[in-house]
């Protein structure tokens, strides 16, 4: 995948004005985080780069796939509100799913990551497998590591905008 993902915290107030708009049509979801982005409050944002997609793999098993663990709500979370590929992807996860997301991910060091890293199918992966990637996404993992931890103190939910 060569588009650049962001992970925003969103205040309960936010969240809840997101998942409560009337018949949320594409392009009411797309204001939605055009506005929030438009802030682009580093304090509550962590761009993940093209490394997203080999984050989500590493934490599914290899695959890019949607699911309800906390491991896959991670990036895909299970509120995909918006998925068109040719315009925007949004995930939603709540303020709850957003602490099971920081405590599954806690743990996972650098070993760890690899280990998940090297199960992935080279040829359902568009990007170049190897020490470089590989190095790559841990550069992005540890932060939003980070992120999901202070998301998760603060009471946020989390979208991810690919």
């Amino acid at each position: 995948m060569g588009v650049r993902g962001v992970h925003l915290a969103l205040t309960a107030e936010e969240s809840s004005r997101l998942m409560d708009t009337p018949y949320m049509t594409d392009d009411a979801i797309i204001a939605f985080v055009e506005e929030i982005e438009a802030r682009w409050d580093r304090e509550w944002l962590q761009e993940t780069d093209k490394a997203w997609d080999a984050i989500h793999r590493c934490l599914t098993g290899g695959k890019l796939e949607y699911g309800d663990s906390p491991l896959h709500m991670c990036v895909f979370a299970h509120d995909n509100l918006l998925v068109d590929e040719d315009r925007f992807t949004v995930c939603h996860a709540d303020a709850n799913e957003v602490k099971q997301v920081a405590a599954a991910i806690a743990g996972i060091d650098k070993a760890e990551l690899r280990r998940r890293y090297d199960a992935i199918e080279p040829d359902q992966y568009d990007g170049a497998l190897g020490d470089e990637d590989f190095e790559y996404t841990w550069g992005w993992f540890v932060p939003l590591r980070e992120f999901f931890n202070k998301a998760a103190a603060h009471d946020r939910a989390v979208i991810f905008t690919v």
